[in-house]
């Protein structure tokens, strides 16, 4: 008996849950100011998070998925990627978009059931959220090929849950990639749950990340906490890709401090002491205190931020709720380039029963 293959999953941290450095940090890292950008784009999440839950209890919004306690997922992966490259997102990863330009007025359309909440004015070519699991993959290994054969030096990033590893389009999607070497980055958001079922049920798999070795592809580690190992993982990840060496896989180990969404309830599920010992974990305070130690942050810091954040959300909500619902037809006109003939008849009887048009999303 021989050993025809071995492996191993790299882990990487650079923070500490406490904010103590432990390892020389990444160059980009040693900037205080690179490091309080990105410590601000996660504010900025959790405020406008905070804010779209509300809006969604008082019937302003419809059902929303939070992005509580993962925030430096996507953050990092975002501060990552070049304007020319493309992020094909799940439905947990506004975070990234705000990085990538997108107002925060668009989310809270495409939540609130307006598909033009989908129609970026910045960052065009990336891709609406994505509400079917895994199906992303396929379109990120897609977008990928298509770079390929253009020979554009552009890195597709696509974002995907957990529970998106048990299903066969995130099989079929890595496998497509790895066959051809793909420049295509998936970062595998680890958030312990998928809806109500836990990590611990989903697979036998000692990590998620090894699930990249059965597509010839690198798999990695990294704890999705720190905004710093995620920034830098992803941002190697991509040079490699970008230089012509494939795929990787990132597993970012987080916690989802929420609920799946505003339609659960995970209490029902979910251990009280659990949840609590994951607080202790979570990604803005550990760059918080990282940045107050090395005296680039201060209470008085923290409260203006604080003020400038929920500002900007506000603002952004009073854009949202002053948008007049579009009108009936339009679920007609831009579905199809030429509306079929068997589609008409629906389109007048839709238009004969519809409310008036122009009435606010609030």
């Amino acid at each position: 008996m021989v050993t025809v293959a071995t492996f191993h999953v790299e882990y990487s941290r650079y923070l500490s849950p406490d904010g103590v450095a432990h390892e020389p940090l990444p160059e980009f890292a040693r900037n205080p100011e690179h490091l309080v950008r990105l410590y601000r784009a996660m504010v900025l999440t959790r405020v406008f998070d905070t804010k779209a839950i509300a809006l969604q209890r008082t019937g302003k919004l419809g059902t929303f998925a939070s992005s509580l306690g993962q925030e430096a997922v996507s953050v990092g992966m975002a501060d990552a990627m070049r304007p020319e490259d493309v992020l094909v997102p799940y439905y947990r990863d506004h975070g990234a978009q705000f990085v990538r330009g997108v107002s925060m007025a668009q989310p809270l359309l495409y939540w609130g059931g307006d598909e033009r909440g989908s129609d970026f004015p910045a960052a065009r070519k990336d891709f609406p959220n994505c509400v079917p699991i895994g199906t992303q993959v396929c379109h990120a290994a897609g977008v990928a090929y298509a770079m390929r054969v253009r020979r554009e030096a552009r890195v597709a990033v696509c974002s995907l849950g957990d529970g998106s590893t048990s299903k066969g389009d995130f099989y079929e999607g890595m496998n497509l990639a790895g066959a051809f070497g793909l420049p295509v980055v998936l970062v595998v958001v680890n958030n312990q749950w998928a809806i109500s079922v836990p990590r611990s049920a989903q697979t036998r798999a000692a990590t998620l990340a090894q699930k990249a070795l059965a597509a010839g592809i690198e798999g990695l580690q990294v704890d999705g906490n720190d905004v710093i190992a995620v920034r830098d993982g992803v941002a190697r990840a991509i040079d490699k890709a970008r230089a012509g060496g494939g795929p990787t896989l990132i597993e970012a180990l987080t916690y989802r401090l929420g609920d799946h969404t505003t339609a659960d309830d995970a209490s029902r599920y979910r251990d009280a002491g659990e949840l609590r010992e994951h607080w202790k974990l979570e990604p803005i305070a550990r760059l918080r205190q990282y940045l107050a130690q090395s005296g680039a942050w201060d209470k008085q810091r923290e409260e203006q931020l604080l003020q400038e954040c929920t500002a900007q959300v506000n603002r952004s909500v009073e854009e949202y709720l002053a948008m007049p619902f579009p009108s009936t037809e339009t679920m007609f006109d831009h579905l199809y380039e030429q509306l079929p003939e068997s589609l008409r008849p629906q389109r007048e009887t839709a238009l004969r029963f519809a409310p008036a048009n122009g009435a606010p999303h609030g």
